[in-house]
């Protein structure tokens, strides 16, 4: 993971600050090895940048975006787990990602792949990972995207 606040700045990726939780949880838990990132919902500056559901009013372009911004706060929530240090970030393990969408919408994975393709391009090889996309009724505040996630750290 060398590097990856060269990388962020590279791709003009100025992370946001961690987002506060909305319900009674924390937004991480690092346990042995490994970072849990709670589910991150696609918000800039408090707020949600989208609501809805996809095949009602959201598009796949606006579902992507949101849920490579939800991938933007995960970053911002992992960087405050390692206390400001990449080094510790050896891998992204898993992607957990809901989306919000009516029930003749099936490109889950489509979306998901906005939060997919970013850990790819901040993290190289070691941003491959495994994944869900799962098609929910409805995500906390409309949210039309939740994704949440595990990272590996190293020893």
């Amino acid at each position: 993971m060398a590097r990856i606040a060269e990388r962020l700045a590279e791709l003009n990726i100025a992370l946001p600050e961690p987002v506060a939780p909305v319900a009674a949880y924390v937004p991480y838990v690092v346990t042995g090895q490994l970072v849990f990132l709670s589910g991150a919902l696609p918000m800039e500056r408090g707020a949600l940048t989208v609501t809805g559901r996809l095949g009602d009013g959201v598009d796949l372009a606006a579902g992507r975006a949101a849920a490579r911004l939800c991938g933007l706060n995960l970053l911002a929530q992992l960087r405050e787990a390692c206390g400001g240090d990449w080094e510790r970030v050896a891998r992204c393990v898993r992607l957990g990602g809901f989306v919000a969408s009516t029930p003749d919408f099936f490109d889950h994975a489509k979306v998901i792949n906005g939060a997919s393709e970013l850990m790819q391009q901040v993290f190289g090889e070691e941003g491959r990972h495994a994944r869900a996309a799962v098609g929910v009724a409805a995500l906390p505040l409309n949210a039309p995207v939740e994704i949440d996630a595990v990272f590996a750290l190293r020893g």
